[in-house]
């Protein structure tokens, strides 16, 4: 059985001869990894996929490959501060762990927070070729073999807030509902732009979503959800299916987003990511939407790769197998990238009980 057969089966509802696998890994944890493996690093890692031979994943056995454009593309650009090709400024922090030194990127400057700079904003274009080359490589050189996807994460909030700031683009959205709208509007435009041509090239599933979940509950109200997001994923999701009615959808939030679910599965959603257990049951959202809807992620990266043992690793991947996974349905792996405090013990003890 291909990879690409494995996904489809999964994605079907049927059981495949092993459950799909995806894993992404923040660059620090690749070289760990790469090390480890005797794995020569080819290529710029790059977390959302692209930019390198997908060597790593390639030998790890995994079932799908990323493309990815968009906003998103933006983290983990420099070892220094700088600004992106949005305007969004970037500071780069950095932090310790047992197995070393590692960076992350956190958001400090955002070129829409002034009203008056709204009006002249031009975003990027997004139908410059050398945007896909990347996708384009990666559909034919290995599309016959693994199930192809297509990247727009932070469709639509996280680029609009980091345009904007989180806490007034939270502000505008109550008070000031036509200016929110039009700032939506900007990474709405532009994603789906992406999005089209990434479906175009023969990608097998696009990616959307934006992180609307907190740990305990929504960031923003069901209400608010239905009213400015709900319609353009609706119209995002029609638009994809018109070019090509196969083409799976997934929809990407940490935290919890249970009241949302049942208006995804309404216009048209496939697949939810990543299924975050310290929020939300997995074992309670396949009994509830499992006819429905499947499942992508669901590996604890808060709490079980980090700080458990190999057992309690081995644990949570047989449970999700046994309740996510049965009779199909899910895609496993982290619910985030692979941060480099993850004992690569831990790691091998998922990777090698999906394998078995």
């Amino acid at each position: 059985m291909t990879h690409r057969e494995r996904v489809h089966i999964a994605l079907h509802h049927e059981q495949p001869d092993r459950c799909p696998i995806q894993i992404s890994f923040t660059p620090e944890f690749a070289r760990r990894l790469r090390q480890e493996m005797g794995l020569d690093g080819q290529g710029e890692h790059n977390p959302h996929g692209g930019g390198n031979t997908y060597q790593l994943e390639r030998a790890l056995d995994e079932d799908l490959l990323l493309t990815s454009v968009g906003w998103a593309n933006s983290y983990y650009q420099s070892n220094h501060d700088y600004t992106d090709e949005w305007g969004v400024g970037w500071r780069v922090c950095e932090y310790q762990t047992p197995f070393g030194r590692g960076i992350y990127t956190e958001i400090h400057g955002h070129p829409l927070a002034n009203d008056d700079a709204i009006s002249g904003y031009r975003p990027p274009n997004p139908n410059r070729p050398e945007l896909y080359r990347d996708s384009v490589r990666l559909v034919r050189e290995y599309g016959r073999e693994y199930f192809i996807v297509g990247a727009t994460v932070t469709t639509i909030f996280e680029t609009a807030w980091a345009l904007r700031g989180l806490e007034q683009m939270m502000i505008d959205l109550v008070e000031n509902p036509e200016l929110a709208e039009a700032i939506l509007d900007i990474p709405y435009r532009y994603h789906l732009t992406a999005a089209k041509k990434l479906v175009e090239l023969g990608v097998d599933m696009i990616w959307t979503g934006d992180d609307v979940g907190g740990q305990s509950a929504m960031m923003i109200s069901p209400k608010m959800w239905r009213r400015f997001f709900k319609p353009r994923m609706a119209e995002f999701f029609a638009e994809l299916k018109h070019i090509n009615p196969n083409v799976k959808i997934a929809y990407h939030s940490d935290g919890v987003i249970q009241p949302i679910i049942p208006d995804l599965i309404e216009i048209g959603l496939d697949v939810l990511n990543p299924i975050q257990p310290a929020c939300m049951d997995p074992a309670w959202l396949k009994q509830e939407y499992g006819d429905r809807l499947c499942f992508w992620g669901s590996i604890d990266e808060q709490h079980t790769l980090p700080f458990g043992t190999p057992a309690d690793v081995r644990k949570e991947v047989l449970t999700r197998l046994d309740t996510l996974g049965k009779g199909g349905g899910l895609i496993i792996g982290p619910t985030h990238h692979v941060q480099l405090d993850t004992p690569t013990e831990n790691f091998w003890a998922m990777v090698n009980t999906i394998r078995q």
